[in-house]
């Protein structure tokens, strides 16, 4: 029988058919649980905080001005706040105790988060502790989660794979979206029901994350890393489907020992003082500040303002009143969801992650720039706006940023920083990205209500600026890496020059690599050795 998850493999080290199998992506998914908790909660809290039984139980109903703003600031970004915490402590535990131990009580603390706000009748210091504890849980996954799929993958699909955690984000963004307008229409304004089922809804992808990740093994690559290396192989063979004595298997366990020996002489498993003085060495800390600002441009798009403030946004363009507000909102959930589920199956592997980018920033930009210069013109934010052709072509054009979005910047800063890092170090990048990911919309859900209250239309001026910088970083500084092994970054990020340049002379110095094993000639793979210009970056 033919094998439906086989591919043409053009990757550095083409692996066997079986190699693309069931497991992986069962294996992606299951750990995917981590981002629909956090797809989730990125979604439901800006319908719900518009629902009138939410706002008449909390005091958002009385408030008004810079009081309304900071009461929706407080509920948001606590959240943020502890997603921040959370990547930050995740680093110790998942060092010690591996991806998958760790993985799993995150989903035990997101549903005790949950419960605590499901309780709180009332009480906003309940409704703030739970939402940092669900925030700390989707800290912690949205870390590991890109993490354990990327040390699982085979280099040729390692995107698409990847991307499943943006798949199930999104996935989960629409249920967010259309739970709040399913009970704004369905449950009584007065009963507490209709802010109970959106909080409720948390308990599944918390629940399913658990469940789920019990049956997984660990990653092979931590697993060798920590000296359980005929565990790894175990586990590298029931997840590739292959023998232990198989060429594939064989390879990818020396090419793992191989990068661990040579990061272990720089000091990366000694003390985490150590493992930091690593990230920051000539060809480590190119790749951390290249990720660490793809996380940061990523929430200065103004994404994170349309998934937590939708309905105030389409309220400010024109379109009142909670049902529609929540339905447009709901429409933009499903729009963004299936743009990025074609794009992470059938795009990202193909097209790359330094064209995806370029291309979509294009059209998100442009979008952001009509919605700053409608609102100006319009009036919306004062309340004049008229439902016009101008406003109508407002709303196509939110959903034109959420299509191009999901091309770009939506899941393409989260398979480079997945994929770049070396294993020894690979943990302590992280903790950087994510942070900065975390800070980002920090501030931007904070930021936000604010601007939109006092800056009006400059908010879509700033984040279609925002994107022409980002635009602009990714053609000079971001390289393609598709395709390349977890080992072969490093060849590319020890290279000089503009991104354009990088990947053309990593693959041929690949080849010239493979030409000598395969003549028998001895290379020690030295970068210097093949080339004056081939000089670690500064």
């Amino acid at each position: 029988m033919r094998n439906p998850f086989a591919l043409k493999d053009d990757s550095a080290n083409p692996a066997p058919p079986e190699v693309y199998n069931w497991r992986i992506y069962a294996l992606a998914v299951s750990a995917a649980m981590g981002s629909a908790m956090f797809g989730y909660d990125s979604a439901f809290i800006g319908g719900t905080m518009s629902l009138p039984s939410f706002q008449s139980r909390f005091g958002l109903a009385e408030a008004t001005g810079d009081e309304l703003a900071t009461l929706k600031a407080n509920i948001v970004s606590t959240f943020q706040a502890g997603c921040f915490f959370g990547a930050i402590a995740c680093y110790a535990v998942t060092e010690k105790f591996g991806r998958k131990n760790t993985l799993m009580p995150c989903g035990v603390l997101f549903c005790i988060g949950a419960i605590l706000q499901l309780v709180s009748d009332g009480h906003l210091g309940l409704i703030y502790a739970g939402r940092a504890l669900t925030g700390i849980a989707v800290g912690a996954s949205s870390l590991l989660v890109p993490i354990y799929i990327s040390e699982c993958s085979p280099p040729a699909i390692r995107g698409r794979l990847i991307g499943i955690f943006e798949i199930l984000l999104q996935l989960a963004l629409v249920v967010g979206f259309w739970v709040n307008y399913g009970v704004s229409i369905h449950e009584d304004n007065d009963s507490d029901r209709q802010w109970h089922v959106p909080f409720a809804v948390q308990l599944v992808p918390g629940s399913l994350l658990v469940i789920l990740m019990w049956f997984q093994p660990e990653s092979p690559r931590w697993l060798i890393k920590a000296g359980k290396t005929e565990l790894a192989i175990k586990n590298l063979c029931t997840i590739r489907g292959l023998p232990a004595d198989h060429q594939y298997i064989v390879w990818e366990v020396d090419t793992v020992n191989q990068q661990i020996e040579h990061e272990n002489a720089l000091g990366a498993n000694r003390s985490f003082i150590s493992k930091l003085k690593e990230t920051f060495l000539p060809g480590n800390r190119n790749r951390l500040l290249i990720g660490m600002a793809l996380m940061m441009f990523q929430n200065l798009s103004g994404i994170n303002a349309l998934n937590y403030y939708s309905p105030t946004i389409f309220k400010s363009i024109g379109f009142s009143g909670t049902s529609v507000g929540l339905l447009a909102t709901g429409v933009f959930g499903i729009v963004k969801a299936l743009a990025t589920i074609l794009f992470m199956f059938f795009g990202v592997d193909v097209l790359g992650r330094r064209k995806s980018l370029l291309y979509g920033s294009v059209g998100a930009l442009i979008a952001m720039f009509y919605l700053a210069g409608f609102s100006k013109l319009s009036g919306s934010f004062e309340g004049v706006a008229q439902r016009d052709a101008g406003a109508y072509v407002a709303i196509v054009m939110i959903y034109i940023f959420a299509i191009f979005y999901a091309l770009s910047w939506n899941g393409i800063p989260w398979i480079f920083c997945a994929e770049v890092f070396p294993t020894g170090i690979r943990s302590v990048c992280l903790v950087f990205t994510t942070c900065t990911q975390w800070l980002g919309q920090f501030i931007i859900v904070y930021s936000t209500p604010y601007m939109m209250n006092n800056i009006t239309y400059g908010t879509f001026l700033f984040f279609g600026c925002s994107l022409v910088c980002g635009m602009i970083f990714a053609w000079c500084f971001l390289p393609e890496t598709k395709g390349l092994s977890l080992e072969d970054m490093d060849i590319m990020f020890n290279l000089k020059g503009l991104a354009t340049h990088l990947r053309p002379e990593t693959d041929r110095i690949i080849a010239i690599n493979r030409e000598d094993l395969r003549t028998g000639e001895v290379s020690d793979g030295s970068i210097e050795k093949q080339g004056s210009k081939h000089v670690e970056v500064v």
